[in-house]
């Protein structure tokens, strides 16, 4: 450590120490070349730069799925063999495939580039006794910095002077309303959010000025170690890309295994090796299917605009299957399950307590007692309780149209006072004129109260607000109907008494009180005349009690991360019904162990626990991570800088667009348009449409492919003429499976999918039941194929070529028809899902006319190997393409109860 190094702890320590630890001047700041010294030795004032992932590295991650390797494998056979039609109709399957998921994926996480333009602005900084504006980055441990009102901070500061400063450190700690900054010193074991005697870096001053010394510059700042917290926060795979990779293991060692054995057994039995090998290159057209891709990718896409047009706009295109599978939803309070607007909802009077309806920044709202409207008039103690909120206040509200203030400016508990007059006809403009304001005390962290004088007539006027036990301190009457009363210790503990119970509903306590005065330099804090309680709450957002009861219902736990206060955050709570009022258990963040300290009763305790406050950015990684590790999938919301971390390590991060900073949302997979907790449960329910979708396509395209590689793997084994040309199947896996594909990938899913639990998250794409369906349909579509090749020989007595084409279409055509075994068990035969669906019909249509061309063209017809098959040929397709139809159905109304 040299001299010069910034202490340990600075908000623990005296300002004197700060001082000379740092080898600073107050008065005269650093002299430059100290700077030069210092600027070498701490580096830049900015965070490390995150490396950008370049269109070529998102390009060659499109190559990364084993089914497109099976493909590149596939068309490298291909060319290898001269078969050149092939490769490069397998090789332009890939280009297209690679095409849509680098254009929907090229917008990559760009959470560090976000940090580090919350950095990029100037400082007012003291050097050589002079006030210079500087970059904000040249700033060095131990400068002096100049703030006021409006002023971004630009480093971790060490308050050295603050006359009524207050910052606004949402974004970092969580905490809903700007905190009063202090000079002294606080306890060294205080939480980030607590330390009233620092300023931190990407935070703001809302009020008042000030000067700090800078103790932690770039990384080393509170805002520095979040942002390698992001570093640190591996991105999870989501399930649905761990399935796909598991379904192309298993692709890869049926292709494999199925293409040894047809060569190995052909070339037993005495047939050419070149013919096998050919037969393989077949057969491993035939097992992969080309569709996959593209169909999973345009699956993704669509739901991606489905949930744009349900206000979610999705970052990441696997995440949207992902939300389908959430467990768990962790959640910050303010603004998600809050308005973000604090609004005056209980006074607390001598004669009793007073309910104010209303919400946010509306000026219509009634004065209730017990269900019964009190009349707010002339001289009144809640008249003169909400006088003394008006006056005593430097916000101001906008115009009043249509019931509500627009353009509300100031600290949002004063702004409250000011709406809450307006309820009462109170506005503060027409009472300044009535009663102008002479004179200001402004707040005293010391005192905790703040007063202003105004000229009532020959006397003056003094309204004072702030922390009951201060106000009651500086009180020696109090105000009741008839008139003031002396105030008593017994009185005053119930007020106390009365504190705690509001408090603990969630409430933010502020006391009133006045006095009048003959001169406008009188003592303002002795012999005031107490008035009451004045509560103000954030409101719960009214649609958010039916949106949890919705996620309870589909087996989703949403669980409260704040940095907020426990009592504040169990009110919440309670009143959106994450939990019962009987069951408002609140882990504070001093009380969490790192994830390694836990025992097997504290993870348990901890996974069933609904409400975490004063949690830190570590802690909320380490929460997530408990509850994957515990086999959930889970969804994190945030809008802070502090959120960033947490929202990169979830399964899926979920970030609110309108108030969320440019960090939460760069690093969410999710952003919500209007910031609304009801848009999360939309996503989870598209989410699970979505994966049904994809089950349903992989089913539809796997037993379709398994029908391509048992027709050619049966025929070569008895010796017999290839039923179908590894171009046609190249052909049908390109169209007339993908369209019909397509449209079962963008259906809307199962109306009652909201009212089951989340599947497991192990549960694979293709399930053991889904394995033995792909097997039985495919058996079935085989048979029906070998059927009418066998009858177009034997019976019809046709030629090869003619008879080729005869299977060719009933594949086709059993391959269209089979779009129907794909409805929901249970569904109705006529009206279900897939019949319900437009764009079944829309792609059955056009295979079909795509057969008609493949046929009838000649050049296609040529390329193809096909020829007109006559009307008899028709028929005889379409009746034994039938079959795997009229089967599939049967079972279906089997297996229905």
């Amino acid at each position: 450590m040299t001299h010069n190094d910034p202490p340990n702890n600075p908000w623990a320590r005296s300002q004197r120490e700060i001082l000379d630890a740092l080898d600073v001047s107050l008065d005269r700041g650093l002299r430059v070349p100290e700077v030069r010294i210092r600027r070498r030795q701490y580096g830049p004032n900015r965070l490390r730069s995150a490396e950008r992932a370049s269109a070529w590295h998102i390009l060659i991650e499109q190559f990364k799925s084993l089914i497109v390797l099976l493909l590149v494998l596939a068309a490298a056979l291909s060319f290898a063999f001269g078969e050149w039609v092939e490769g490069i109709a397998v090789a332009v399957v890939i280009v297209i495939n690679a095409a849509i998921g680098f254009v929907t994926e090229l917008r990559a996480v760009r959470s560090m580039e976000a940090l580090q333009r919350l950095g990029s602005v100037s400082a007012k900084v003291r050097r050589e006794g002079r006030v210079r504006e500087i970059p904000a980055e040249q700033l060095v441990p131990g400068d002096v910095v100049v703030l006021e009102g409006g002023d971004v901070v630009t480093a971790d500061l060490r308050l050295i002077e603050a006359s009524k400063l207050q910052a606004n450190e949402s974004a970092l700690t969580g905490e809903s309303v700007p905190v009063s900054k202090q000079v002294e010193p606080v306890r060294i074991d205080v939480p980030l959010a607590e330390r009233a005697s620092m300023l931190f870096k990407g935070t703001a001053v809302t009020r008042g000025a000030g000067a700090g010394v800078v103790v932690a510059t770039g990384m080393e700042t509170e805002l520095g170690h979040i942002s390698a917290l992001v570093e640190e926060a591996e991105e999870e795979a989501t399930p649905l890309e761990k399935r796909l990779r598991q379904l192309g293991h298993r692709l890869i060692w049926v292709t494999v295994s199925i293409a040894v054995f047809v060569i190995a057994a052909g070339v037993l039995a005495g047939k050419q090796a070149i013919l096998m090998i050919e037969t393989g290159i077949a057969l491993a057209v035939a097992s992969v299917p080309e569709g996959l891709p593209i169909v999973a990718t345009v699956a993704l896409a669509r739901g991606m605009w489905r949930m744009a047009r349900r206000n979610a706009l999705v970052n990441r295109l696997s995440a949207v299957e992902t939300l389908g599978a959430t467990g768990v939803i962790l959640t910050d309070k303010t603004g998600t399950l809050t308005e973000n607007q604090m609004t005056v909802s209980r006074i607390a009077l001598s004669s009793g307590m007073v309910e104010v309806g209303g919400e946010g920044l509306r000026t219509e709202g009634e004065f209730t007692r017990e269900g019964t409207p009190v009349n707010v008039a002339d001289g009144t103690v809640l008249w003169q309780a909400l006088e003394v909120g008006v006056l005593c206040n430097n916000a101001s509200l906008g115009p009043d149209g249509a019931g509500e203030a627009s353009a509300a400016v100031g600290d949002p508990l004063e702004v409250a006072l000011l709406v809450a007059g307006a309820k009462a006809d109170l506005r503060r403009d027409p009472l300044l004129n009535q009663k102008p304001e002479v004179r200001e005390v402004a707040f005293d962290p010391d005192l905790k109260m703040m007063a202003t004088f105004h000229e009532e007539d020959t006397r003056y006027r003094i309204a004072v607000k702030g922390a009951l036990e201060a106000v009651l301190d500086a009180s020696s009457r109090i105000m009741f109907p008839e008139g003031p009363r002396d105030l008593t210790d017994p009185v005053c503990q119930e007020w106390l008494e009365w504190n705690e119970r509001m408090a603990g509903e969630g409430l933010r306590v502020l006391a009133v009180a006045t006095k009048m005065v003959k001169a406008a330099d009188a003592e303002p804090y002795r012999g005031l005349t107490f008035l009451g309680l004045i509560g103000t709450l954030d409101p719960p957002r009214s649609e958010v009690r039916p949106v949890i009861e919705a996620a309870h219902e589909a087996g989703v736990r949403v669980v409260m991360l704040t940095g907020d206060q426990p009592a504040t955050a169990a009110n919440v709570a309670s009143a959106v019904g994450l939990v019962g009022s009987d069951e408002v258990e609140v882990i504070h963040g001093s009380d969490l162990k790192p994830a390694g300290d836990l025992g097997g009763d504290e993870r348990r305790h901890l996974l069933e626990a609904p409400i975490f406050a004063r949690v830190s950015p570590r802690q909320k990684l380490d929460l997530i991570a408990l509850h994957q590790e515990a086999g959930s999938i889970v969804a994190m919301t945030g809008d802070g800088v502090n959120d960033a971390p947490a929202l990169k390590k979830a399964d899926i991060g979920i970030a609110m667009g309108q108030r969320g900073t440019q960090v939460a949302r760069e690093a969410a997979d999710i952003v919500l348009k209007d910031d609304a907790f009801s848009t999360i449960i939309v996503a989870i329910e598209q989410g699970r449409a979505i994966f049904s979708n994809i089950r349903k396509f992989v089913l539809y395209l796997l037993s379709c492919n398994v029908a391509e590689v048992m027709v050619v793997a049966l025929a070569s084994l008895v010796n017999a003429p290839l039923p179908i040309r590894p171009l046609q199947i190249l052909f049908l896996n390109l169209v007339t499976d993908v369209f019909p594909a397509l449209a079962l990938g963008v259906g809307g899913g199962d109306p009652a999918a909201m009212h089951r639990p989340p599947r497991d998250p192990r549960e694979p794409v293709m399930a053991r039941r889904h394995w033995l369906a792909v097997a039985g349909y495919g058996l079935a579509i085989t048979l029906s194929v070998l059927g009418a090749f066998a009858l177009a020989l034997a019976w019809q007595e046709r030629g090869e070529e003619q008879a080729v084409t005869i299977s060719f279409l009933t594949l086709a055509l059993a391959q269209l028809w089979h779009v129907f075994n794909m409805r929901d068990r249970g569904s109705g035969f006529l009206r279900n899902d897939i019949t319900g669906n437009g764009y079944v019909w829309g792609a059955l249509a056009l295979c079909v006319t795509l057969l008609l061309v493949a046929v009838y063209v000649p050049g296609l017809a040529r390329v193809l190997k096909v020829v007109d098959p006559g009307a008899v040929g028709w028929a005889l397709a379409a009746g034994m393409s039938l079959v795997p139809w009229v089967v599939g159905q049967v079972l279906k109304q089997a297996t229905a109860g």
